[in-house]
């Protein structure tokens, strides 16, 4: 995909201005009380709240609000959350799967739908999407971590599925994916010849991509966004493909 950044089309984020990584602690926060309650308060004895918590600290969170957060979820103050995943198509047909924690399922699928309709999309039926996607563990590392050589080695030798380099100086990086159930596994495992992740997550990962230009793409951008803006949305994932040169124009 010569031209093209996977990095970008995977998961779209959003830079890190003040007012975005405060959504973002909120957001981290939210995932750890979560993984605290569903499980013991210990990330040792808890993989789910290890990930929540190394990826709240790949995002330099305080921790005092990590050690808050877990206290909540011991104390039992996530009970009315729960988990919601949203599939629907932007414009063109892009496939979009949207995460979400809510209290309150009404107010979280009345904004969702909204967004999609806003923007040219709509909401389908749970699996109209995801069959078109592999649940995935993905493991993050910077580019000064290793050749793409080294950290493909590294993952082969640990169990992994695949690997993805992208070499651009600002926004590349290494991509480990592992299956869904070798997550912790194979992150331990790398992380004894790397060194700690940036982050590790599990992902929705697109089978295939489809490639949107001009004006649509413009829209699914804004659609995305709207949807990352929603302070009870987790993750949003699209199957785009978008070349880097207009992403770059888009973003202007």
């Amino acid at each position: 995909m010569a031209g093209h950044s996977k990095f970008k089309n995977i998961m779209h984020k959003k830079g890190r201005a003040d007012a975005a990584r405060s959504k973002l602690f909120s957001k981290l926060a939210r995932d750890i009380t979560v993984a605290a309650k569903s499980g013991m308060p210990d990330p040792a004895m808890n993989p789910r709240l290890r990930l929540a918590v190394n990826n709240a600290k790949a995002e330099s969170m305080p921790k005092d609000n990590i050690d808050r957060a877990i206290k909540k979820g011991a104390a039992g103050e996530s009970d009315n959350m729960e988990e919601i995943r949203y599939e629907g198509f932007g414009p063109q047909g892009i496939g979009i799967i949207v995460e979400t924690l809510t209290d309150n399922r009404n107010r979280t699928g009345g904004n969702v739908r909204s967004y999609f309709t806003k923007f040219g999309g709509n909401l389908g039926e749970t699996g109209s999407v995801s069959f078109m996607w592999d649940r995935m563990g993905q493991i993050e590392y910077p580019l000064k971590a290793g050749s793409a050589d080294a950290i493909m080695e590294a993952a082969i030798e640990a169990g992994a599925a695949d690997v993805e380099t992208d070499e651009d100086e600002e926004d590349g990086g290494h991509l480990i994916f592992t299956a869904y159930e070798d997550l912790n596994t194979v992150t331990e495992a790398v992380a004894k010849v790397l060194g700690d992740p940036k982050s590790t997550k599990f992902i929705w990962k697109p089978q295939t991509l489809s490639p949107i230009t001009g004006d649509p793409a413009k829209t699914l951008m804004k659609l995305i966004d709207a949807l990352n803006d929603d302070d009870d949305v987790q993750a949003v994932y699209a199957n785009f493909d978008i070349s880097d040169e207009e992403m770059e124009a888009l973003s202007a």
